[in-house]
């Protein structure tokens, strides 16, 4: 991969892109701070009756594959989304929009399945803190419909 750049400045890098895009389509957008637990960027539309909050997760390449902790498995609700941002080596940025409900279901379900199935060499898997989000066909590719906002 060309110029990669160090994790902690990849997601601050796709932070900034989903607030630029939120604003782009009319949008309040204001990144949280550090410290803020679960929530990296809170929206609203323009009159302030709708809002979400949003939890970002960058790569660096063009991969549909995120990596989260499993305290995700637990962390949803209505209002909060994940906004999975592949960078693209640099090119244009590819925003994917999930429901956390749907992110903790899919995680949760595919670690089970990981667990089960065994490694490389026929060992039994070891438990990780890590979890995997797939978006390999797109289906959220572009989905800012699902913010409602």
């Amino acid at each position: 991969m060309p110029n990669k750049i160090k994790s902690n400045l990849s997601g601050v890098a796709g932070e900034y892109f989903v607030a630029g895009e939120l604003s782009r389509r009319g949008y309040i957008a204001s990144i949280t701070l550090r410290n803020s637990k679960g929530v990296d960027i809170l929206a609203t539309n323009e009159t302030a009756s709708k809002s979400v909050g949003i939890q970002v997760k960058t790569n660096q390449g063009h991969l549909k594959f995120w990596v989260l902790h499993r305290k995700a498995e637990k962390y949803y609700s209505k209002n909060l989304f994940y906004i999975l941002v592949n960078l693209n080596d640099g090119g244009i940025p590819d925003f994917h929009i999930v429901p956390s409900k749907i992110v903790a279901n899919s995680i949760s379900q595919g670690h089970r399945k990981w667990l089960k199935t065994p490694g490389k060499m026929g060992q039994k898997h070891n438990d990780t803190t890590m979890r995997n989000f797939k978006d390999l066909e797109d289906k959220y590719l572009g989905r800012w419909d699902l913010l409602g906002l």
